[in-house]
């Protein structure tokens, strides 16, 4: 988008207009003698600072370059062990107990791809949804990308716009910038030329121009880049307990291994690769290389469905926030209704109707960066005849609401809203609140008796119409509000329009308003504020600061808290909230701080959006608990085993398979399956109630299992293989059971997998080993994939059967036990009757 200079063309309200009033006190900079003054740099000087490299280079909007995520998949800890044990196995002739190795390739690969999915996936929607900086080169404006802007380029800024890289102002017309992300400060800054501006502040009200003085990595949107739009698993309660349960793990495995090794090497009376076999079969089901996979597997996934749905994540923990958000802060206008506004209908109070359209016309023609009611205004009204002297202006704020121009010979007039600007009580309020209640917004227009830009203006205001405005209600907001409402998450709707107005459009879409709230009622005590936030559900005239302290009083109740807005007043609210949300088409500050931007604008995406991240966390809960039980009980056994000085039941091969059916299969499949469970604290506790016991009774039944079959001193192979077969079935059939709890509440496909992974495990232990030795007399070279297995004595067979059923039994209640002292289980079935 460019424009020329000076003048500006029709329907270019989204920042691209130009002041064109005449301003003999120079108090408004002009623009158009400044944009002939300050022509920007032109095309050889944009070409020497680009040679020079004194360019924008911003890190990868992801946050992650492609070699990142390769060496994050491949040189891991994990790898390294199970490489190492890799090598160690195939060293003793026996492929199918290296099988295992196979898993680095896999585990590495599909890392990989997914994350690299991810990558491109955030890459694209963060090119579609950034805010592009209007650029002055050469006497000409254009939108350019961020990393096209080069030292000493002229930005220009209006509401809404971000400071994407630090500057000194050249030119400023009533020019206030809230730096409030950078330090703290709530009120926003009035900039004059000259001033200093940071990137990461952005523009609340009036025009500007700066001289971009620091870019790429010497300014602060550098950091603020890296920061903001990282594609990594930053501190999270999900990360945190994952975290510590690798810690736990690492511990465990240390003092763990180095005894099974010195057992296993020291007290087995086999050959040196029987030890080695069994150091491996010992050793591999400690490394839980699927949990960090299948972590990773899901969150990657999440962000590329939600990316197919237009959604750009620019934090990726947002995903765990949108499966907490149990409150829902939503703006009205822009997300309840679309953003344009058409006028209405003009009631004049005092005057001529002629003189007050002339007034309406001069303000909308006259503004150099017109809101969303002005533009209606523009459209409506269009502007006949010359222009009048402006020679004063206050831009519209969200806190103030309103805004004003002092003309020339004209007089003093202004434009907002008929509660602030009107007295109360008074003929125009009342009417102005009895059109208001059909859903409809009112400006009122007045004649001021002082300068709109004296201290104490507007001063005394004499109401001269009502501008009546239309809103069009989105068509899918009713049925998210519902989906909301069906889910149990409160939706509050805040707003800065009135609060009559507001319950009208939140009523229309079938939602009980309750107690409508003026937020200029509410209570400075924090207490009572917090209460009175949390008992209602629309607000009214709410300032950027009290949507700010809405946020922190649900969040002082103990609310997860998702704000949506589009504005530049909701950008603090946004930031705070522990899931912000901004539409597409918002502000570019606003897309900038928030964790989730809906680039299409469609208020009836959040319920997907609700919906991926539940799925996501929950099945990371599910697959933690497979992964950890399983860790658990390979360390646990292999400690009694070495306490025993005996030799280890199994292979390698035996723990793939075993890992294979009761674990990776369905783990996999459960990742990246539906979930509508919200989620809540409590990730570890949660976890270990369950996982600890059920590791402790799969080992110590595998053990006893052990113990009943092992063969006298001097047994020959055939038994001790018979024996392994035994005490596998033990181990497949507590793992089993640990499979079938872990996928409650059942469904048809849960219940196939359940099916299928047992059926292939019956087929392991009682039919492979059938086959195997025809397959090994037909082609010899078979024999390095002879699993060991002989499922031929029924006796010993009836024995691990048995010690596998009580370890279901024992398994079946700890996990009623666990869901009693967490109240998971209550929750889960809920859920399955509400599906059903």
């Amino acid at each position: 988008m460019e424009r020329d200079w000076p003048g500006a063309g029709e329907g270019e309200a989204a920042g691209t207009r130009v002041w064109e009033g005449k301003d003999p006190s120079g108090k408004l900079a002009g623009m158009t003698i400044a944009a002939q003054t300050n022509p920007g740099l032109t095309a050889a000087e944009v070409a020497e600072r680009v040679k020079a490299g004194q360019v924008n280079n911003l890190p990868p909007r992801s946050g992650r370059t492609t070699w990142d995520i390769v060496r994050a998949n491949v040189f891991t800890r994990i790898n390294f062990l199970l490489m190492a044990l890799f090598i160690l196995v195939l060293s003793t002739g026996s492929i199918v107990n290296a099988l295992f190795g196979f898993l680095i390739i896999f585990n590495a690969g599909i890392g990989i791809v997914q994350e690299l999915r991810a990558k491109r996936t955030l890459d694209n929607l963060a090119v579609v949804g950034e805010g592009k900086p209007l650029v002055r080169r050469d006497g000409l404006a254009r939108q350019l990308h961020r990393e096209e802007v080069v030292l000493d380029d002229l930005i220009e800024v209006g509401p809404g716009d971000q400071i994407i890289v630090d500057g000194q102002m050249i030119e400023a017309s009533y020019l206030e910038v809230d730096e409030s992300l950078l330090t703290g400060e709530s009120d926003p800054m009035l900039k004059e030329p000259g001033d200093a501006v940071m990137s990461g502040s952005f523009v609340v009200a009036g025009v500007g121009a700066f001289r971009a003085t620091r870019v790429g990595a010497e300014s602060f949107a550098a950091q603020l880049t890296a920061e903001a739009s990282r594609f990594s698993l930053v501190k999270s309660e999900l990360q945190t307990g994952i975290n510590q349960i690798l810690r736990l793990i690492t511990w465990l495995l240390v003092p763990v291994g180095a005894a099974t090794v010195w057992v296993q090497w020291t007290r087995n009376q086999g050959t040196w690769q029987d030890r080695v076999l069994a150091i491996g079969g010992a050793l591999v089901p400690m490394v839980p290389e699927g949990l960090v996979l299948l972590t990773s597997l899901a969150f990657a996934v999440g962000v590329v469905r939600l990316g197919q749905r237009n959604v750009l994540v620019q934090e990726l923990p947002a995903i765990e926030g949108l499966a907490r958000v149990d409150v829902v802060c939503a703006d009205k206008t822009g997300t309840l209704t679309e953003n344009g506004l058409r006028f209405g209908e003009l009631e004049v109070l005092t005057g001529d109707e002629r003189h007050v359209r002339a007034v309406l016309a001069q303000l909308a023609g006259a503004d150099p960066r017109p809101n969303a009611s002005v533009q209606a205004l523009a459209h409506a009204l269009p502007q006949d005849g010359p222009s009048w002297v402006v020679t004063a202006m206050a831009p519209f704020t969200s806190a103030k609401k309103w805004s004003g121009m002092s003309f020339e010979g004209e007089g003093h007039w202004v434009l907002g809203a008929p509660d602030v600007l009107g007295t109360q009580g008074s003929a125009a309020a009342e009417r102005a609140e009895e059109v208001g209640s059909t859903g409809r917004r009112v400006l009122l227009l007045g004649e001021a008796d002082i300068a709109v830009d004296a201290a104490d203006a507007p001063g005394r205001v004499t109401p001269r119409a009502l501008v009546v405005l239309e809103q069009k209600v989105r068509p899918e907001a009713r049925a998210t509000l519902a989906y909301f409402a069906e889910q149990n998450v409160a939706v509050k709707v805040i707003s800065g329009d009135n609060a009559t107005s507001v319950a009208a459009v939140t009523g229309s879409l079938g939602v009980d308003t309750g107690d409508v709230v003026d937020a200029r009622t509410l209570p400075d005590d924090p207490e009572e504020f917090a209460q009175r936030v949390e008992s209602a559900r629309v607000f009214g005239r709410v300032t950027p600061h009290q949507k700010r302290q809405m946020v922190a009083a649900l969040q002082s109740k103990g609310h997860n808290v998702a704000m949506t807005g589009d504005g530049v007043n909701d950008v603090l609210a946004i930031k705070d909230s522990d899931l912000g949300v901004a539409m597409g088409s918002g502000a570019a500050a606003t897309r900038a701080v928030a964790q989730l931007v809906l680039l299409d604008d469609s208020f009836a995406t959040l319920p997907y959006v609700v919906a991926e991240g539940r799925r996501v966390i929950g099945n990371i809960e599910r697959v933690a608990n497979f992964f950890l039980t399983k860790t658990m009980y390979s360390i646990l056994l292999a400690l009694l085993v070495a306490l025993w000085l005996l030799p280890f039941p199994f292979v390698p091969i035996h723990i793939s398979f075993v890992g294979w059916f009761t674990i990776g299969i369905p783990a996999s499949i459960l990742a990246l399956a539906p979930n509508a469970e919200r989620a809540r604290p409590g990730f570890l506790r949660r976890v270990m109630t369950f996982s600890l016991p059920s590791g402790l009774v799969v080992a110590v039944t595998t053990f006893i299992a052990y113990l009943l079959v092992l063969p006298a001193a001097g047994a020959d192979a055939a038994q001790a293989t018979q024996s392994s077969t035994a005490a596998l079935l033990t181990l497949m059939v507590a793992g089993a059971w640990v499979m079938v709890v872990t996928a409650r509440p059942y469904e048809w496909w849960k219940v196939l997998m359940i099916l299928a992974c047992g059926l292939m495990a019956f087929l392991v232990i009682f039919w492979l080993p059938y086959q195997v030795p025809g397959w090994i007399a037909a082609w010899p070279f078979l024999a390095r994939f002879d699993p060991q297995l002989d499922p031929s004595n029924a006796a010993l067979m009836g024995t691990g059967a048995t010690a596998g059923l009580i370890a279901a039994v024992l398994i079946e209640t700890i996990w009623w036990l666990s869901g009693r002292l967490t109240g998971q289980h209550r929750s889960l079935w809920r859920r399955a009757e509400g599906q059903s």
